[in-house]
This record gives structure tokens, C-alpha cells and sequence, in this order.
């Protein structure tokens, strides 16, 4: 069985004031299309946030499900679905017995009967060749139930250990553990937070999964690979070949500029994973940063080349100078309008002065950034900011409180 992973696309994604993905979403999934031909990929497992919004523009409606019709002429059976963070459950699953017929498998939120995350997929001769344990993101109500009084230590095992729960319950499935044991591979997915993990600015912080304490050792053995999505790096966890992050497939915020795109690529033989290939993917538009002195942020602007890419780059740009914020702001627009926008086109534009402060005694100076601009700061950053004005006790508690109302928004 040949199989691929991806995950995060973020369908119908807008970046900095506004800005459309769609172009770029549209040659991500037409490409994929291709190498799915390409590949003989028969199955396809998709590990959470498909679209960036719980409810999702038509456009980005569009592009999923012309996408599920093109992948009807490709040697792709079977698709595995699963619900992320950013997705509804509700947008997910209410085509899903329409798109069952089609041999989409969709499980938006931890179903009612729990065996129905056990997906058993045929292979090319019609036999059992695949079971695929289809988790998706559990939710805080999937993973514990409240308990009045407890502290903040006790929430945080309470969860860890519902996480940890809901995957050995997965492998204690008899259908699962039974056709593991006439040599069946298995899949799981997840979408969580794992501990050790790298994350980027562009994932949205969440309260279950995000406490950094779910390892590579609470995925019991049965599970010949488990794919994950949310973190938008690709990357193992806790060292394990076969445990991975697939990643995002574009670029979903500038800290993600040096950040490899991939999908990838699995083949299962003799009851095992066999291969495990990474497969770049081709970005259709690029994301700079131009960080420096005015003069050579303008430099970099001048003569930057986006050879190589149909649709023009996006820059974050940001000026270190002792010049005042209006003196910047004049240059450096009439820079950016001398600019070909079908190149490049300046998103985010920030001004750090510098001032000069010399220490009691220190003949040296030293140069330091005056100000920091809003867009600089998460929302987290903001809220641990205000709690400088609370009492010590209280802070950890309001801001794990602060964190589940960011994943219920």
C-alpha cells in the first residue's frame, strides 16, 4: 500500500490585511493531483485543519471539493479526512456519508460510537490492506470531564493522560489488534501538540494538546506510523522515523520563510512501514524578510529577483535606524511605489529607532530598539503582559484559562 500524508493546508487562509491564498492553495492541490498520479498513491490521509475557519469562505469550499473530484481520476481508493483545531466538525461531517460513497472517509470530531474512527481499507486485490485509526483533534469534553476544585497541575495530568487514553483505547480495538495480528499494517492520526516539537507563529495556540507533554511514548507500538498535522514544521517527534509532522504545504506566516514544504510519502509491505520518502513541495509564491539598516533594506527591495515563481513575493520588511518614524516612512514609500507589484509586493512594514544610551561610568554606547510594534506580539503576549499587573498566584491559572478560550474562539 502505497500512502501519502499531509495536513494544515488552512483552506481559504487570509494573510496580512486581507491578502487571498487562493492562487497559492490552487497549485498546492493541483500539483498534488499530479503527484498522486505520479506516485500511484492509493491512499490519501489528510491530518487535520483543512480549512482555516470553522466556517470557511465558498472559495475554499470550492477548492476542497473540486479536489476530491479530481482525485476520482487518479489511482487514489481511498481519502482519510480528519478534523483539526481550525476545522468545524459540523462543516466536515455533513457531506460525510454523501463523500462515503465516493471512498472519502471524513471524521470531523471523536464520533459517537468511538469504533467508528477504525477505518479497514482494501487493497488494489479488494482485501483488507490498511487499517487507518482516524483521530482527530480532541477537544477538551473528548479527553476529561471537569472536576470542580482541582489545581492547575491536576487539569494539565487530567488531560495529558485523556490524550494518552483515547490512543490505547484506539489500540485495544479488537478489529484493530485483531488484523494487526494477521499482518496488517496500522496508521493513526492525531492533531496535537507534541512535547519537544517546534512550532511556528502561524499556529494557533490550543489548549488541549498544547501542554508540551504528549511524547513519542504515549503512541502505543500497534501503530506502524502515526500521522500528525498543527504544527507546520515538518519534523519527527521524540526522534522517531515514524512518528511525523507532515507540515504545512505553503507557508502560513514569514516565520515559516526557511521552513521546508513537503508531503510525505509511505509504503507498507509485510505488515510494516517499509518507506518513508519526503517529497518537496513547490511553492508558487515566496515569502521574504528584509530586516536591517534603511539602506540596505532598500538595497534588498531594489534588486530582489523572483525568478522562478508565477505569482510575486510578499516581504515583511523592518528598519533598524535612528531616524524618526515619519523620516522612514517617506523613504521607504517612495521606494515601495517605484516597485513592479506583479514582483513584489511589501505586506508588513515596521520601524525599530535606535538611541543611543550611555551607562553611568561607560564610556561606550550602545544602540537598543526604542519601541516594538503591536504586530509584534501574539495575542498571548499581549494578555501575559497584562498579567503583570495581578498577583503572582493567580497568573499561571488566568493564562491556561486565557489559552482554552482561544481554542473555544
Amino acid at each position: 500500500m502505497r500512502v501519502l500524508h499531509t495536513a494544515d493546508w488552512h483552506l481559504g487562509q487570509r494573510f496580512i490585511s486581507g491578502h487571498e491564498r487562493t492562487d497559492e492553495h490552487r497549485h498546492f492541490l493541483d500539483w498534488l493531483v499530479e503527484t498522486v498520479q505520479k506516485q500511484r498513491v492509493e491512499v490519501l490521509v489528510v491530518a487535520g485543519d483543512i480549512f482555516d475557519t470553522g466556517s470557511p469562505s465558498n472559495q475554499a469550499l470550492e477548492l476542497y471539493y473540486s479536489f476530491l473530484l479530481s482525485m476520482r481520476g487518479t489511482s487514489c481508493r481511498d481519502i482519510v479526512v480528519v478534523g483539526g483545531n481550525h476545522d468545524s466538525p459540523a462543516t466536515l461531517n455533513a457531506p460525510a456519508r454523501l463523500l462515503r460513497h465516493l471512498r472519502v472517509h471524513v471524521v470531523g470530531c471523536v464520533p459517537d460510537c468511538f469504533e467508528d474512527q477504525v477505518l479497514v481499507l482494501d487493497d488494489a486485490t479488494g482485501k483488507p490492506g490498511l487499517v487507518v485509526c482516524a483521530v482527530p483533534f480532541l477537544r477538551d469534553r473528548d479527553v476529561r470531564l471537569s472536576v470542580p476544585g482541582e489545581t492547575a497541575e491536576e487539569r494539565e495530568a487530567r488531560i495529558k493522560q485523556g490524550i494518552a487514553d483515547h490512543y490505547s483505547r484506539m489500540a485495544e480495538v479488537e478489529q484493530v489488534w485483531q488484523l494487526k495480528d494477521l499482518g496488517l499494517p496500522v496508521l493513526a492520526t492525531g492533531h496535537l501538540y507534541a512535547a519537544g516539537a517546534a512550532p511556528s507563529d502561524s499556529e494557533r495556540t490550543i489548549h488541549v494538546g498544547n501542554l508540551g507533554q504528549i511524547t513519542a511514548d504515549h503512541f502505543p507500538e500497534i501503530f506502524d506510523y502515526v500521522a500528525l498535522g498543527h504544527l507546520h514544521r515538518p519534523q519527527r517527534v521524540g526522534g522517531r522515523e515514524h512518528i511525523r509532522y507532515s507540515g504545512s504545504p505553503i507557508p502560513l506566516s514569514f516565520s515559516e520563510v526557511d521552513h521546508p514544504k513537503e508531503v510525505l510519502l509511505l509504503e507498507f509491505g509485510n505488515g510494516k512501514l517499509q518507506t518513508l520518502e519526503a517529497l518537496p513541495v513547490p511553492n508558487a509564491r515566496r515569502l521574504v524578510r528584509f530586516h536591517g539598516a534603511l539602506d540596505e533594506v532598500i538595497l534588498l527591495l531594489t534588486s530582489y529577483d523572483n525568478a522562478g515563481y508565477p505569482l510575486p513575493a510578499w516581504a515583511d520588511v523592518q528598519i533598524h535606524s535612528e531616524l524618526t518614524q515619519l523620516e522612514v516612512a517617506e523613504t521607504l514609500l517612495k521606494v515601495i511605489k517605484e516597485l513592479d507589484r506583479k514582483q513584489l509586493e511589501v505586506l508588513a512594514r515596521r520601524h525599530f529607532r535606535l538611541v543611543k544610551l550611555r551607562a553611568l561610568g561607560d564610556e561606550q554606547e550602545a544602540e537598543v530598539p526604542l519601541t516594538r510594534s503591536l504586530h509584534d506580539f501574539t495575542e498571548r503576549e499581549v494578555f501575559e503582559q497584562r498579567l503583570e499587573a495581578e498577583p503572582e498566584a493567580i497568573r499561571a491559572e488566568l493564562l491556561r484559562t486565557f489559552d482554552e478560550l482561544l481554542e473555544r474562539l
